[in-house]
């Protein structure tokens, strides 16, 4: 492909949509890049952007043709970065470099979406052939071109040399207030604020986040499109005023990206007749698993995100769409109610502390899990570094990050951030409304798995007796499971008898 005299600083393999704004944005901040995909056009199209973008006539990315035309581009020890998709491709690319010739003091990075088990396993696997580290990274497109987030972890040798890339790429936030820097056009560079690109911990640590990051995603999203459709089928506003609606809140507690991108999605207009792009869009969700694997996380750890899980359950359902098509001919609901213009206010109002609570409560349920992870694990996760990531670049910014981070801050062990002082406080302040909401979403009919499992969940955290005692007394009737009693020191435990006439008490052990 290109000739080139001059040995660059990264190579680079898997040019897609987040792989090509990643070399551009390394490009931008002063590093020179040797590109390679299994398709050409890919890397001729990066070339001729960056050459467009940057108006130099010097490449800053050069194309290779061969996994050993790109180890020959670089400076010696190469450090080569993945953005291909997670599984069997990772392998692959790890094995063509090997045949390649790769070195034990190369660095090869995995930026996918990797199930973080694998990472564990890979590290291990090729320990002998080269470091592996990975480097999880959030934000699409736009934040891979422009500063996303990033969550490294692996070798703290490896992280020493990959550092200063890093935290030059990634999206910065003002130190004081949280708030991103925003870096909008090629060219820009960044280089006051805080990064949001810090180690994390041991291999498989930075793509465990990640996925507690995207689980949180899925239920914060799920939240918005419950309020969509509780302010659509319920109140029957139309996109327009469910746009200004979460406009308005967007500019207070729920600042959010993804509160900010819905308001685009439903402003958008398409054809002659300026037909709203969201009424024509199949109500059919997707989903690449990150979701699901949080959730499968949390029921192997044995701690709660019922929040999560339940926005899984969400997109799942909505996949069966010809069914439920027919069971909506089949299965009755309420009647429709018609409302005053106060009751519409009064029911906007309730929604909107509703969706703040329930967002609290689904980002204490990814906290908790990676507490719980980390103590399984032997990791030593800094939480509120991890909430400084998350604070800019990545998917779930939002504004209320900077609120997690103080609390971490102000007690690195704190177990659940309910108990934090400030989110009691606000929990407090605002759950009579989300009470009313989530009422209102069952009087209407609407379904509201994720805002009203995360009620669920504060009424569980701040209940000292749970009805667990009775369930204990089920289980130990009909599979003899035993029990512990209040009255008895812990550890302790019991068993009746039950298929006896006297139903003796015994303590067992």
């Amino acid at each position: 492909m290109t000739q080139h005299n001059n040995l660059c600083d990264i190579g680079f393999i898997g040019l897609g949509v987040m792989g090509k704004n990643l070399v551009l944005n390394l490009a931008d901040n002063g590093f020179s890049i040797a590109a390679f995909d299994l398709d050409i056009a890919k890397v001729e199209d990066a070339i001729a952007q960056d050459k467009t973008e940057s108006g130099s006539s010097t490449a800053r990315v050069i194309g290779c043709s061969s996994y050993t035309e790109l180890l020959s581009c670089l400076k010696p020890p190469h450090l080569i970065v993945l953005s291909v998709p997670a599984g069997a491709p990772v392998d692959q690319v790890c094995e063509n470099l090997i045949g390649a010739g790769i070195q034990p003091d190369d660095i090869v990075i995995d930026t996918g979406n990797s199930l973080w088990v694998d990472t564990v396993a890979r590290e291990k696997k090729y320990k002998n052939n080269f470091i592996l580290f990975s480097s999880a990274v959030s934000g699409g497109e736009v934040g891979a071109r422009f500063g996303p987030a990033l969550m490294p972890s692996g070798s703290p040798y490896a992280w020493t040399r990959i550092k200063p890339i890093w935290q030059a790429i990634a999206a910065k936030v003002d130190a004081e207030t949280g708030k991103p820097i925003e870096r909008t056009k090629p060219g820009d560079v960044v280089t006051e604020g805080e990064p949001c690109a810090a180690y994390i911990g041991p291999a498989g640590a930075g793509h465990y986040v990640k996925m507690v990051h995207n689980g949180i995603e899925y239920a914060d999203m799920q939240i918005i499109c419950e309020a969509y459709q509780m302010l659509r089928d319920g109140l029957g506003l139309d996109s327009s005023a469910i746009a200004d609606i979460f406009e308005k809140w967007n500019n207070g507690p729920l600042d959010s990206y993804l509160m900010e991108i819905s308001v685009e999605v439903l402003r958008h207009k398409v054809g002659d007749d300026n037909t709203p792009l969201v009424d024509l869009i199949l109500d059919k969700a997707g989903q690449k698993g990150t979701g699901l694997w949080t959730a499968m996380s949390s029921l192997e750890l044995g701690t709660p995100a019922p929040t999560i899980a339940q926005a899984v359950y969400a997109r799942s359902i909505s996949s069966f769409k010809d069914l439920r098509v027919h069971a909506s001919s089949v299965l009755s609901g309420p009647e429709a109610q018609s409302f005053s213009e106060q009751e519409k206010t009064d029911f906007t109002d309730q929604l909107q502390d509703a969706i703040y609570c329930a967002k609290i409560c689904a980002y204490a349920q990814g906290f908790q899990l990676m507490k719980l992870a980390e103590k399984e694990h032997n990791w030593q996760l800094d939480f509120a570094s991890i909430a400084k990531i998350w604070r800019a670049g990545c998917i779930i910014r939002a504004v209320f990050l900077q609120s997690i981070t103080q609390a971490f801050e102000r007690n690195p062990e704190l177990d659940n951030l309910l108990l934090d002082d400030f989110f009691a406080e606000q929990l407090c302040k605002h759950q009579l409304n989300w009470r009313k909401a989530v009422s209102n979403s069952a009087l209407m009919g609407i379904p509201t798995g994720a805002i009203s499992s995360a009620l669920s969940y504060y009424d569980s955290m701040r209940c000292a007796v749970l009805p667990a005692n009775l369930l204990q007394g089920q289980r130990d009737f009909f599979g003899a499971h035993t029990f512990e009693r209040v009255d008895k020191p812990v550890g302790k435990k019991f068993h009746v008898n039950w298929s006896s006439n006297k139903r003796d008490l015994n303590e067992i052990g």
